[in-house]
């Protein structure tokens, strides 16, 4: 699709993935780019738009769709990692939540801007997703399990939204250089290589973006079973 002159909407837009995505944008020609955040103050870029966006409220969601009805691109990126849910000690409620921000949210956003994309042509919805859409952290069940359904709500919304039109990319990478993995000793991309590939995808009209060898290699594993995805790492070997 055509970046240069478009409008887009990023959640989670004021710091990492997010930012770097909606800079891109911008550096790739889009006339606006509403920056979604729970806090809107902390959108410090005055090349975007600041807009109050929790992706767990419903009122929030429904006010980011009616001002922002210009929009023919929506980055579904904000997310949340809920490491406190462990496997099999403590309460679920964090796991809950971690749903609620990586799976719902991104489901209602798409409710609420599949009108507003139609309206303006079909444009594109993308949802950044991970790695571990396919490759489990038992460290991480919920995360993990999070991006798994969110992978499969990826590819039902491309077949539901492909008759008005609307692009769906879904993005996965590994481990990426943000203050969420840190502390991970891990090969990692950069949020600038990341948010680039996804400007790519876009002009290129691509639905998947596999962002780094570990990602691709564990796309290609699939088809090896359970075992042969689990047996690659992105951890560094000491």
């Amino acid at each position: 699709m055509q970046i240069n002159g478009s409008v887009a909407l990023v959640t989670g837009a004021n710091r990492g993935i997010g930012l770097a995505v909606a800079q891109a944008l911008v550096a790739a020609g889009a006339a606006k780019v509403y920056a979604g955040a729970r806090r809107p103050e902390t959108v410090v870029d005055d090349r975007l738009v600041p807009v109050r966006l929790d992706v767990t409220s419903a009122e929030d969601i429904a006010a980011a769709a009616a001002l922002a009805e210009d929009v023919d691109i929506v980055v579904n990126n904000a997310g949340t990692g809920g490491i406190e849910a462990q496997l099999f000690t403590g309460s679920l409620d964090v796991a809950r939540e971690v749903m609620e921000t990586n799976v719902f949210g991104p489901w209602e956003i798409a409710r609420a801007f599949a009108p507003v994309l139609a309206a303006n042509g079909g444009g594109a919805l993308v949802n950044v997703l991970s790695s571990t859409s396919w490759w489990a952290m038992a460290g991480a069940p919920a995360y993990s399990a999070s991006k798994a359904a969110a992978w499969s709500l990826t590819n039902a919304l491309r077949l539901g939204l492909a008759k008005q039109n609307t692009l769906v990319v879904g993005v996965h990478s590994g481990f990426v250089d943000t203050d969420f993995s840190a502390a991970v000793p891990a090969d990692k991309i950069t949020a600038i290589d990341l948010a680039d590939q996804i400007v790519r995808a876009l002009a290129e009209d691509r639905t998947e973006v596999l962002a780094d060898e570990f990602t691709a290699a564990t796309r290609r594993a699939l088809a090896g079973g359970i075992e042969a995805v689990q047996g690659i790492t992105p951890y560094k070997v000491s």
